[in-house]
């Protein structure tokens, strides 16, 4: 039996039905975490063969004996896995501290956690990549600023999600910008781009040891998270009914020039609302940043209900035995859409529910760790054809203007 050490399996809170699917196909599954074994829900115990729990996932040296704890009592471990952002880099030193060769080691994190490295791995396989400098002082940044104009973004080379991402407008913005890093995070990293004026388009898919997909599909965010989070904005985004044969083909080319092998992954693509000189016409693809993970959130439950298919057994399909049977059914769309607190919404939520009652699949609301990018109130949805999507997202986010 294979040993699998998933770290984290309470958070997200879905994430249990990766350790289910695991369990199913005849692995050890050991889990480590910092909630109290009392309190995990019944169906992570159920789908865990052992859980070890540290009073911080944050300390290291903890996580580490936990996973020696896990060796000395059930042998070598074939896998190790948190198939969370967060984590990734913990992942990494874990795997090669221990020799768990089945994932990511230590060194090639730069190439898929810093912005700044992933681009050559685009560029290699043809794909365009927004210019980009790393901060310095103000006189380095006036002289990228000068090549490519204002706004340009900047965010955490090595960074998650839209933490601390800004899209700075004008001379003033940049100076606030460099004071307050200084202040409070001159240690940190942080490369600035040239803003692209486009939407994002997603790859997910999972990888076989190959590098081979055994199943892809992809998401469209038409509001990015930076504004999402900056202003306060309500979130929406969706799983596609058909992937794009453009955003298939630069996923593929993604995959093989990173060299992904066994791994769910979420790969985001910009997709050019305008022309852009250099870079390409409105409507094409070009790179934004690789995520060697599953989507956040809900998104791979969304995944099944757009696919009519289980993407937690096929991603353990693929630990387990490198390939699966599992295939997709009728294709829908499957919108998410988040409603920010206080703001005047024309329907209530009550309403919401009658009227799209058979085509909600998920209806709850968010706890704030996740608020902040996904909204308070949520929804997913299913629908046949995008004008039925559209219609609910206007429904679902119209506001009064008193």
């Amino acid at each position: 039996m294979k040993n699998f050490v998933f770290i984290s399996p309470n958070f997200p809170t879905n994430y249990w039905q990766f350790c289910r699917e695991l369990k199913k196909n005849g692995m050890n599954v050991l889990g480590i975490g910092d909630q109290p074994y009392n309190e995990l829900s019944e169906d992570l115990k159920e789908s865990l063969n052992e859980y070890y729990k540290v009073s911080n996932l944050e300390n290291y040296d903890e996580v580490y004996r936990g996973v020696a704890f896990l060796i000395f009592k059930h042998g070598q471990i074939d896998w190790l896995e948190s198939n969370n952002e967060y984590w990734l880099e913990r992942d990494a030193k874990l795997r090669t501290a221990f020799h768990i060769t089945s994932g990511f080691q230590e060194e090639d994190l730069p190439r898929i956690k810093y912005k700044s490295k992933m681009k050559e791995y685009y560029q290699r396989v043809g794909i365009p990549t927004a210019r980009y400098h790393l901060v310095d002082d103000l006189e380095g940044c006036q002289a990228f600023i000068e090549k490519v104009g204002y706004p340009v973004v900047v965010k955490p080379d090595n960074g998650v999600g839209a933490a601390s991402t800004y899209k700075l407008k004008n001379e003033t913005e940049l100076e606030d910008f460099l004071k307050e890093r200084e202040e409070k995070m001159p240690d940190v990293p942080y490369i600035m781009e040239e803003f692209i004026e486009a939407e994002i388009n997603s790859y997910d898919a999972i990888i076989d040891s190959h590098g081979n997909p055994l199943f892809e599909t992809g998401n469209v965010t038409p509001v990015s998270i930076m504004d999402i989070v900056n202003n306060g904005d309500n979130s929406i985004y969706y799983i596609v009914r058909d992937l794009p044969s453009d955003v298939r083909m630069a996923g593929r080319a993604t995959v093989k020039s990173f060299g992904v092998k066994s791994r769910f992954v979420h790969f985001e693509f910009f997709r050019l609302t305008k022309d852009h000189e250099g870079l390409g016409h409105k409507g094409d693809v070009m790179a934004l940043e690789v995520n060697m993970r599953p989507c956040g959130g809900f998104t791979p439950d969304m995944m099944d209900f757009a696919n009519s298919t289980n993407v937690y057994k096929i991603w353990a399909d693929m630990i387990a035995f490198d390939k699966t049977e599992m295939k997709p059914g009728r294709r829908s769309y499957c919108a998410f859409a988040g409603r920010r607190d206080g703001k005047k919404f024309v329907m209530s939520d009550q309403q919401i529910r009658e009227r799209y009652g058979e085509q909600i699949k998920m209806d709850q609301r968010l706890p704030d760790v996740l608020a902040t990018a996904m909204g308070n109130q949520m929804y997913v949805a299913i629908f046949p054809t995008k004008k039925e999507m559209d219609q609910f997202f206007s429904d679902i986010l119209e506001c009064r203007e008193d």
